[in-house]
């Protein structure tokens, strides 16, 4: 439990890190302070990312709970749409190139066989 608080923050702080490089990084110390800030989350004494989960995540994530459900439910169902629609899309594509390259062979083999029966009458006997 205590790993998964961790690793639940962290990625959150990661988010947030992004945006926050861009706007703030030209402090100074700003980089040691963000290491000390990760060494605060991991270590076991200070029980950092543990207390910001309890204090912050989790109470937000319980009132949203029922919003974040919704999300996954809708995103199930739009992948599972999207999942047929490019599926069908791909067999699609896969049939027609099928086709395609069995009508250029088919032309081809003819042509080839054509050019065999023509050299072999042009090589009879002479």
């Amino acid at each position: 439990v205590r790993w998964m608080m961790y690793w639940i923050v962290f990625a959150f702080f990661m988010a947030t890190e992004t945006f926050t490089d861009l706007l703030i990084s030209w402090f100074p110390f700003y980089y040691e302070v963000k290491m000390a800030f990760v060494i605060w989350l991991l270590s076991p004494y200070t029980r950092g990312a543990s207390l910001l989960y309890r204090k912050f995540v989790h109470p937000t994530l319980s009132r949203k709970e029922k919003d974040i459900d919704g999300y996954i439910l809708r995103a199930r169902e739009r992948g599972y749409e999207t999942m047929v629609r490019f599926g069908k899309r791909g067999l699609n594509l896969a049939a027609t190139a099928a086709v395609q390259a069995a009508a250029k062979s088919q032309g081809a083999l003819a042509g080839r066989l054509r050019s065999f029966s023509m050299q072999d009458l042009r090589s009879g006997p002479e």
